[in-house]
């Protein structure tokens, strides 16, 4: 008996040895052989990490001695068949599942390999026609039942089949161990010829074509992309074939150059060597080489080597720290069997004509929709780029790949890139694996590309038209355009290998082409823009609601409800049916409408336009009917004139105008803040100008780091480096780009190669550079300097053109008189008491245009002030910190004076001498103990109070506009600003407290707010981007493990200028979420205190009010107990109802007080008259 049952667990043993023996080809079972079977899955089950049980298993080769030749010999016991189709697809099953990962502890690694050795033995033992033919015939006679006659064991048993076979193909080969070269068999080429024999290949296209066997569309794509994992569609599509005359030139060519490179060499080393053998080296003094101190270097060695000499021989090689080091390539392909080769062709050839669209659409719909599992997309990225690549190569027909040749085909690849490029990002751990995924997508988006370029050859009328409409489409929208140029610009060779920038260069060259080919026929090409527009905060500046005088107001309003009562407040049934109050297609929350609604109301009635005013009103009233706004349902005429004049009298919250941004360069402060919002627009095109934005010292040395394995290359990838290059130093006439001296290293290499006639594009352009470098070194003495750095484009121009001083192509200098005025000025209200000393002294300048950056920058640069920061414009507490005692005992008095009132801090600020914001106030009456609980500073409502009757102007809800409205969100302003400034006072300890997460109703609120006016700015993309972010950081954490912090990296433009956006900032520190703390990072962070209650807490807070779901605090609160929920829900019950009678209360005694008003005089309506509308 072999040693290893010595080894193995005693129960294994005998469970094994129960299931039966092999004497010679025929199997012997024992009566308990189903049981045994049964026990090992058990076994199985219950097996700890090391995965003991599968290796005792695998080194007592149960699958090659035990359970095929059961199959084979017993496969009419269908209950014995079951279960050991069940087991073996247990032990068959990748390591890569067994253990989660490729371990990396050395002890789990080891375990790992073994288990692996063990399943590449399965698989050489699958490797049978008998076998397969068992399976072939199991599962034909299974596919024969209709569906009626198919009990659920039947489906199971199909469904174990094709996972067997998934797993089996699945095993990786051992190169070392089977040491097999190209055209011989390997261990998968022995499967698949088994495969193919017995007849499983024309199973597989059956289940893909059928569709009744819809449901095993994702198995099959599975087992599809496993059998050709070995094959490239050039191989299979010249399999069989004679060599044509191109590819015997190619290859001639290719023969050619290394021959003449060979012999190069060998000239090269027989003028090495010396006409007689030296017996003594010698010594040799190198004058002007300095060695460490001040004399010449001697060298020992032979002259004929000296020209190989550096300073770092003998040096010891420089450890290159393992996450600099260069991506790895994937291991390379391996050409098989030719009979394995030639059925694997007749296979495509089958496929395309019969199952690829019916496939293709089905796996799309199930990623759509969800139904597959992780990662599943990569075998439908991959099966895209193997088949319309041998579409193309054998004989192209656009009808056999009709399914992926689309828009929706576009769209969800430059989706899965995108998902792919911020995995890559935030997973580290997994960067290898997202990086290939990566590479597969960019493989499938170059093979759409490669087949709409093939389109445009057809003779089909037809064929070409279609192909028109989609390069329409992909040259119009922005994403699609823009793609290559964001990948080239995000490319870092320490995660993505050499391959991947190979097949991004020739895929951009490749839509070069075709972009510089469809503009060449059209006068002018429409395309898709981002335009960035920028307002003034609204935190920062309010508009007037009315420029107009009171006198003009009073004759507008006497003018609009003469009309009125003129048409005795009837509509023509046209403009009733024009109004529209709302927009259904719009973003903006209904909630928000309705206050734009109100705005249109005050606009016509401003415009004197009485019937719309009306009509208007009439419609919003039907829409927003809750809480009577726009009036009651039994409004009268009258009153409907009430309510319209105190929407003309009210001082309505309206957007600021939208300015477009100027660029500016300068450093100084802005003089107010500004919001930015992206909007789309159409331009016209220039294929110049798109070319330019190549000219980035980032894609240049992507490039560059390509050439560099130019004996590597292919002479289509060197052609499409040159290609690129040729057009930044000609087109562009940006030659200065490449002045640099790793490039010129290169190009010294290039034409130093004893093979350069192979590579004589290059050879040429590199000439071409250099006598470019050496005209303009001529004129320019600190040209050499400049080889030191990589440049900008505008460091190229000043390389070229000149150096500009200092304040030139900038704004106009200032006179000596100016300066001298300024200093004047400046040192004369230097120690003034002035709020704002910039703008007092702009005001007494005789230059009045001098705006407020130019005379900060101007004060920078005389040296009166350090920074620009130190003439910011204040913000109103930002710079009182520390209280005095005065202050203290001001503030003990005030709280004892109004502590009995209903709004105890309201009376506390609008008293305080020394204005602070509200949570400094609240903070020092916590300090002080005066409070304990900042509950007990809340406003207190009045309730059950109600006045007044229903009618069309009790419920819009006026109020004045020295409530504490305004006071809450100026101090919430203030509360921001002056966190921001202040950040530097706050002691560590508490800086870590404030990272503690717990979010309450208010917070929500006050995040859904802020989340609504960012959607009004344009930025709903980065929103949905930062949701999804916290919900995907929710579902990877666990609440009983430690986590760690997780960044939010932007990938597309869009993201990255909203991570800059000032209010998107606030947003995301009320979420919890902690900006970069020190240099070395980058990224804005996911605390690791954080729960996953807690991220799901603050995704759902972004959601729009409407579209939240009922009772979500109980959804995302911790679990309560059984006795709990109904006293709770009762509780919320009657909160709601203190809310709403709240605001009617509340309501009812704005309208009370606009009634007490309409006496006054009409300059007192223009004082007083001014409200603003309270959102109800």
């Amino acid at each position: 008996m072999p040693d290893y049952f010595d080894l193995m667990n005693c129960e294994l043993l005998a469970t094994c040895s129960a299931l039966g023996y092999l004497e010679g080809d025929s199997y012997h079972k024992e009566p308990d052989c189903l049981e045994s079977v049964k026990d090992l899955i058990r076994y199985l089950r219950h097996e700890d990490d090391t995965r003991d049980v599968r290796q005792q298993l695998g080194d007592s080769q149960i699958v090659q001695n035990d359970l095929l030749p059961i199959i084979v010999q017993y496969r009419q016991d269908k209950t014995l068949f079951d279960a050991c189709i069940r087991l073996m697809v247990n032990l068959t099953q990748p390591a890569m599942l067994c253990f989660g990962k490729i371990p990396d502890d050395p002890v789990f690694r080891q375990h790992f390999m073994q288990v692996t050795s063990h399943l590449q033995a399965y698989k050489e033992a699958f490797a049978s026609e008998k076998v397969f033919g068992i399976l072939s015939e199991t599962l034909y006679n299974l596919l024969q039942l209709d569906w009626e006659q198919r009990q659920d064991e039947d489906n199971l048993l199909i469904e174990r089949i094709l996972l067997l076979v998934r797993n089996v193909l699945h095993v990786p080969a051992d190169p070392c161990e089977e040491k097999k070269v190209d055209d011989d068999a390997s261990v998968h080429d022995r499967v698949l010829w088994a495969v193919h024999m017995s007849g499983f290949d024309d199973l597989v296209k059956f289940l893909a074509s059928a569709q009744s066997e819809q449901q095993w569309s994702m198995h099959v794509l599975e087992i599809i992309s496993l059998m050709f994992r070995d094959q490239t569609p050039e191989a299979l599509v010249s399999a069989g074939h004679a060599r044509s005359a191109e590819e015997k030139q190619r290859d001639a060519e290719e023969l050619e150059a290394l021959r003449q490179k060979e012999q190069a060499e060998r000239r090269s080393r027989t003028l090495q060597r010396g006409t007689r053998h030296s017996r003594f080296g010698g010594s040799f003094v190198v004058q002007g080489l300095k060695a460490i101190g001040e004399k010449d270097v001697i060298y020992h060695r032979n002259l004929n080597n000296f020209k190989h000499y550096t300073h770092d021989l003998g040096k010891a090689v420089r450890r290159v720290p393992k996450r600099n080091r260069q991506a790895q390539d994937c291991r390379d392909k391996r050409r098989s069997a030719l009979n394995v080769r030639l059925f694997l062709r007749e296979f495509c050839v089958d496929f395309l004509e019969n199952c690829y669209n019916r496939l293709m659409y089905l796996v799309k719909e199930s990623l759509i929709r969800e139904q597959t599992q992780q990662h599943d997309e990569t075998y439908y990225l991959w099966a895209l780029s193997f088949f319309m690549a041998f579409n193309r190569g054998n004989g192209f027909r656009a009808d056999l790949v009709s399914e992926t040749m689309s828009i929706r085909t576009f769209h969800f690849i430059e989706r899965n890139i995108t998902n792919y490029y911020e995995m890559l990002l935030t997973d580290r751990k997994e960067a290898t694996s997202w990086s290939r995924r990566m590479h597969l997508a960019l493989k499938a988006y170059q093979e759409l590309l490669l087949t709409v370029n093939e389109m445009d050859r057809s003779a089909d009328e037809g064929i070409r038209q279609s192909s028109n409409v989609i390069k329409s489409n992909i040259f119009y929208l922005m994403e699609y355009r823009e793609i290559f140029l964001t990948l080239l610009r995000k490319y870092d060779e320490t995660k993505q290998p050499l391959s991947y920038l190979k097949d991004l260069v020739e895929s951009t060259h490749l839509f070069l082409r075709m972009l510089e080919r469809f503009c060449k026929g059209r006068n002018n090409l429409i395309v898709q823009r981002k335009k960035v527009r920028r307002r003034k905060s609204q935190a920062k500046k309010k508009q007037p609601a009315q420029e107009s005088s009171p006198e003009v107001l009073e004759e507008t309003w006497k003018t609009v409800e003469e009309e009125l009562r003129a048409t005795e407040f009837q509509l023509s049934a046209s403009l009733t049916e024009s109004i529209v109050p709302f927009d259904a297609a719009s973003e903006t929350p209904l909630e928000e409408q309705r206050t734009e609604a109100m705005v249109r109301v005050q606009d016509a009635l401003l415009a004197r336009l009485g019937p719309e005013a009306l009509a208007l009103l009439r419609a919003a009233r039907e829409v927003w009917p809750d809480g009577d706004v726009f009036g009651s349902s039994d409004v009268e005429p009258e009153e409907e004139l009430d309510l319209l004049k105190q929407i003309f009298q009210a001082n309505l919250p309206r957007p600021p105008p939208e300015t477009v941004a100027e660029d500016d360069d300068e450093g100084a402060e802005l003089e107010e803040e500004e919001l930015e919002s992206v909007q789309l627009s159409e331009k016209e095109f220039n294929i110049l100008d798109f070319i330019k934005r190549f000219a980035n010292p980032g894609i240049v040395r992507s490039y560059l780091l390509l050439l560099k394995s130019y004996s590597k290359n292919t002479p289509h990838t060197n052609h499409c480096v040159a290609r690129m290059l040729h057009r930044l130093a000609v087109d562009l006439k940006m030659d200065a780009l490449l002045f640099q001296l790793s490039v010129f290293h290169l190009f010294n290499k290039i034409l130093s190669d004893p093979a350069a006639d192979a590579y004589k594009e290059l050879v040429t352009f590199a000439k071409f550079v250099l006598k470019r470098f050496f005209a303009v070194a001529a004129q320019n003495n600190k040209a050499y300097v400049e080889l030191l750095f990589w440049k900008n484009v505008g460091a190229v121009r000043e390389m070229t053109e000149g150096y500009t001083k200092d304040g030139e192509g900038k704004k106009p200098s200032w006179t000596e008189e100016e300066e001298e005025e300024l200093r004047r000025l400046y040192m004369e209200h230097l120690d003034s008491e002035v709020p704002d000393i910039v703008e007092t002294v702009i005001q007494l300048l005789s230059n009045s245009n001098r705006t407020r950056r130019q005379v900060v920058t101007q004060l920078v640069h005389m040296g009166l002030v350090d920074s620009a920061k130190e003439l910011k414009k204040q913000k109103k507490g930002t710079q009182i910190v520390l209280w005095t005692e005065e202050q203290e005992l001001e503030l003990q008095m005030l709280f004892e004076e109004f502590k009995d009132s209903d709004d105890v801090l309201g009376n506390i600020m609008k008293k305080l001498t020394a204005k602070r914001s509200r949570a400094r106030v609240v903070d020092k009456l916590l300090s002080m103990g005066l409070v304990s609980e900042r509950r007990q500073l809340h406003k207190k409502r009045s309730r059950g109070k109600s006045s007044g009757k229903s009618s069309g102007k009790g419920m819009v809800g006026f109020r004045r506009p020295d409530e504490d409205a305004d006071e809450d969100s100026e101090d919430e302003t203030d509360d921001d600003s002056e966190e921001d400034e202040n950040e530097r006072e706050i002691p560590q300890p508490v800086r870590k407290r404030r990272q503690d997460f717990n979010l309450t109703a208010e917070s929500r609120a006050e995040i859904r707010s802020m989340a609504n006016a960012l959607q009004q700015e344009g930025l709903s993309g980065p929103l949905l981007w930062l949701q999804r972010s916290l919900n995907k950081t929710a579902k990877d954490r666990k609440d009983d493990s430690p986590s760690q912090p997780v960044p939010l990296a932007p990938f597309s433009e869009e993201n990255e200028d909203a991570m800059e956006n000032r209010n998107f900032q606030k947003l995301l520190s009320k979420l919890g979420i902690r900006p970069p703390e020190n240099e070395q990072e980058t990224f804005w962070r996911i605390p690791e205190n954080i729960s996953k209650s807690q991220l799901m807490s603050a995704a759902a807070a972004l959601t729009p009010a409407e579209d939240e779901p009922e009772h979500s605090e109980e959804q995302q609160g911790p679990r309560e107990s059984p006795e709990e929920p109904q006293d709770r829900a009762e509780e919320e019950e009657e909160e709601d109802e203190e809310v709403s009678s709240e605001q009617r209360a509340q309501a009812l005694r704005a309208l009370l007080l606009a009634r007490s008003r309409k006496s006054h005089s009409a300059e007192d309506a223009g004082t007083d008259g001014g409200v603003i509308l309270d959102s109800v």
